[in-house]
């Protein structure tokens, strides 16, 4: 598997990030060499998962607090890149938490603009390394709830690419493949942008485990011919509820895995869990560009057809079976707000 200095990395001068845009086709690099070139990457989706984004929003602070000047407007300079990295994407509130941890380590020390400098990136590079730990911890969880050989759906990619290591959902899947214990794994398309077919397939290819993609469509037909013995998805932000908003998609696996009587697990770290929303109705969902959808013109669909591109739906927590943490197994009546 990718290692996780190879997904992200703080560099002196930038955040150096594996584009996913560019994955399956080829391995690139991108250098964002100032905030605005990593606001664009995480728009773009060149790095992309929650976890991930919390990483890179630690990270960013650091690369913000290199740049400013050293003089009386420095703590205004850093905290206003802060703040514009944080609103880069809405739904995953990681990107908000790492923002916040690199902040929280500057305070006390921000008349020192190099002691400022070394702290952020001090803690930077150990929120990414805590990160790893999480999913790790993640991992060794949400097996237990698995069996020998279990056939596994998933949706988009919560793998490493997604999680700057080791991965959530397939954390789970990756730990049962390193105990022995042979999982297979159903990886739906995950359409309009492919993170199931381009992302979850290549990280599954690299370990070796047994996985096969199908087309969005055909998921509901796996389970009513018994093919799937458990589902584990991950997370963008859990509400104090446990409502769950995960990629478009997720809602109508957990509907479909409710009916056959299949579990249905959420693999998130803490980072992802926000006290502060009440339940889904509070999560802000994306909109993501039409092309997306349509194609750049002339696209496929007709000119004159609106498109309704939200990247995220919400998964009701009566729907979840449990919420895999670093902490241990969560389950309902989930009560997350403390």
């Amino acid at each position: 598997m990718t290692p996780p200095d190879a997904i992200i990395r703080l560099e002196p001068g930038a955040v150096v990030i594996l584009d996913q845009t560019r994955l399956p086709a080829a391995t690139v690099e991108r250098r964002c060499a100032d905030v605005d070139d990593l606001i664009d990457a995480i728009s773009v989706l060149a790095i992309r998962g929650a976890p991930a984004l919390g990483i890179a929003g630690a990270m960013g602070v650091a690369l913000a607090a290199e740049q400013a000047e050293a003089d009386a407007g420095f703590e205004a300079a850093v905290r206003a890149a802060a703040a514009r990295i944080a609103a880069a994407r809405p739904t995953a509130v990681n990107l908000a938490v790492g923002v916040a941890a690199g902040l929280a380590a500057a305070e006390g020390a921000w008349g020192d603009p190099a002691r400022v400098r070394a702290l952020t990136a001090e803690a930077a590079r150990g929120f990414h390394a805590d990160e790893v730990d999480r999913c790790r911890r993640i991992g060794a969880h949400g097996a237990a709830l698995f069996g020998d050989g279990a056939r596994i759906c998933t949706i988009c990619n919560a793998g490493g690419l997604a999680t700057g290591g080791y991965g959530t959902a397939l954390g789970v899947i990756r730990r049962l493949h390193e105990d022995g214990r042979a999982p297979s794994v159903w990886v739906p398309e995950t359409r309009p942008l492919l993170q199931g077919a381009r992302l979850t397939a290549w990280e599954l290819a690299q370990a070796g485990i047994e996985h096969r993609v199908l087309p969005d469509g055909a998921i509901a037909g796996l389970f009513g011919r018994g093919l799937v013995d458990g589902v584990v998805v991950g997370a963008d932000r859990i509400a104090a509820n446990g409502d769950t908003a995960n990629k478009v998609g997720t809602y109508g696996l957990a509907v479909i895995a409710r009916h056959h009587g299949v579990p249905f697990y959420v693999a998130a770290p803490r980072t992802t869990i926000d006290p502060a929303t009440p339940d889904g109705a509070a999560i802000p969902i994306e909109e993501r560009p039409r092309d997306e959808v349509a194609g750049p013109p002339p696209g496929t669909v007709p000119a004159p057809s609106p498109v309704h591109n939200p990247a995220f739906d919400v998964t009701p927590a009566a729907l979840i079976d449990a919420i895999v943490t670093e902490d241990g197994v969560l389950r309902p009546p989930f009560a997350l707000g403390a």
